[in-house]
């Protein structure tokens, strides 16, 4: 299955979803209003259409009420709030087996602030049911102070979520001062196009420049080299 959602600006190719989406990570930086969720929602409802249940994770904490409509439609959306309760740990179970496509409310404070504790929300998000099934969305659009006091814990959540998943998964996120400190720009690097690129391949003042629905996109050949898959380049425009 293919779908097409955007083009090139420097080639008469067309932007496709294809099945390597699936199992592929991706990197979605760009300004507020840029349409990082548009395009993120393009690839979620690509993701269903394969048969693969989805849970988007908001970091923005949002009640129902805020979430975008775009989401809302009745067999796509499955909404949670996360807590440390019972009661949350049931309502997820029953979701999960029922294979829907959930929607968390995530306040990033639930992630621990030490080294040596992993907290109870990496180990609910790592359970073995979604490792196994579904297809992760993060999205990180508010409250990127409380999310990157807790950013220890994070990494080695994803660490482990980049060993342990069957499926691939989207990370959003804002072009902050986070991604200007050059490990960080080499560990997304890593985990998103591959470990011989570099970290310059995070330029955020190019993504301050582009307009909305447009983006520096780049991912990894398909034909190995004897040392690395080399990195195609392109602006790509998202379709409305």
């Amino acid at each position: 299955m293919k779908q097409k959602i955007g083009i090139f600006k420097n080639s008469i190719a067309m932007l496709e979803l294809k099945e390597r989406t699936l199992y592929q990570n991706t990197l979605i930086l760009g300004e507020e209003g840029s349409g990082k969720t548009h395009l993120a929602n393009k690839i979620r409802h690509y993701v269903m259409a394969n048969g693969v249940p989805t849970l988007y994770l908001d970091f923005s904490d949002p009640s129902v009420e805020q979430i975008e409509e775009k989401f809302k439609d009745a067999d796509t959306f499955f909404y949670l709030r996360f807590e440390e309760s019972d009661a949350f740990e049931t309502a997820l179970n029953e979701a999960i087996q029922e294979r829907r496509n959930i929607y968390m409310a995530v306040n990033p404070s639930y992630f621990a602030s030490k080294r040596s504790i992993k907290s109870k929300l990496s180990q609910v998000i790592q359970k073995h049911d979604l490792l196994e099934n579904y297809y992760y969305f993060f999205q990180d659009i508010a409250s990127l102070n409380g999310f990157y006091t807790k950013f220890e814990d994070f990494l080695y959540y994803i660490f482990d979520l980049v060993n342990l998943k069957k499926y691939g998964f989207t990370f959003l996120t804002q072009p902050h001062e986070i991604f200007e400190d050059p490990r960080v720009k080499l560990l997304f690097t890593f985990l998103y196009l591959g470990r011989c690129s570099n970290a310059h391949y995070y330029n955020t003042a190019v993504l301050r420049s582009l307009k909305t629905n447009t983006f520096y996109y780049q991912y990894r050949m398909d034909n190995r080299s004897l040392l690395f898959n080399p990195i195609q380049s392109d602006i790509a425009i998202i379709d409305d």
